[in-house]
């Protein structure tokens, strides 16, 4: 489960974006370098032939399923073409920007996070699925990030990841043009792998929601743990 990440430049993500020579940004959200389930932050998705800026709760749940399956962070790579995700798949594919996410690793009671990004630094493009009709958005009508685990987490190998397309790959995933079907094996073939990435060690206090600074990102002085 990939449960926390880093979104603190949304305007260095949207600057690969070479076909967008304006966006319409309705989010209304600050840099955040411990995003939790339930927060709302800036997604990218299509509308008409703009690209949009919204923000949305992470956190989806159909309609139909209130009461009987619980509010979902995550997509399984490996489930999203069947009946729940389905029709996000087809028509509510978006791109959440971020910076890195969050692993965990050792025992309980002493996890250390680790935060996991790019090695050469560019952003991540998170592929996730989003339901976008109602007017004003509420927890539970939100998005869920994709996440793989033919591999595991980075540092953890019983985690799931989440699946990181480049730009180009991330234009390609927010086309409606392209069926569900064609999305979901982009995912699968597209993803960078593990060698695209680099980790370091982090305070413990990134689990603590209420710490949100650009410290949590910060690697420690491992010497000194």
């Amino acid at each position: 489960m990939c449960g926390r990440f880093d979104q603190n430049d949304i305007a260095r993500a949207l600057s690969n974006f070479s076909w967008v020579d304006e966006y319409l940004n309705r989010s209304q959200a600050e840099p955040c370098w411990n995003v939790a389930p339930t927060m709302r932050r800036p997604v990218m998705h299509v509308e008409g032939a703009a690209l949009v800026l919204d923000d949305l709760h992470w956190g989806y749940q159909a309609g139909w399923a209130r009461g009987k399956v619980p509010v979902a962070v995550n997509a399984r790579l490996e489930k999203i073409i069947g009946k729940y995700w389905a029709p996000l798949l087809d028509r509510g594919r978006c791109i959440v920007p971020a910076d890195g996410w969050y692993e965990w690793t050792g025992d309980k009671g002493a996890k250390q996070p680790w935060h996991i990004h790019r090695a050469d630094r560019e952003p991540l493009y998170l592929a996730a699925l989003a339901w976008f009709a109602p007017a004003e958005y509420a927890a539970g009508t939100g998005f869920a990030l994709v996440t793989a685990d033919a591999q595991g987490g980075m540092v953890d190998i019983h985690d799931r990841r989440p699946v990181v397309f480049t730009a180009a790959d991330a234009t390609t995933w927010l086309d409606p043009e392209i069926s569900g079907e064609t999305a979901a094996e982009l995912a699968r073939s597209m993803a960078l792998g593990p060698d695209r990435f680099a980790w370091y060690m982090v305070d413990r206090a990134v689990g603590n929601v209420r710490h949100q600074g650009a410290e949590l990102a910060t690697p420690i002085d491992i010497q000194l743990e």
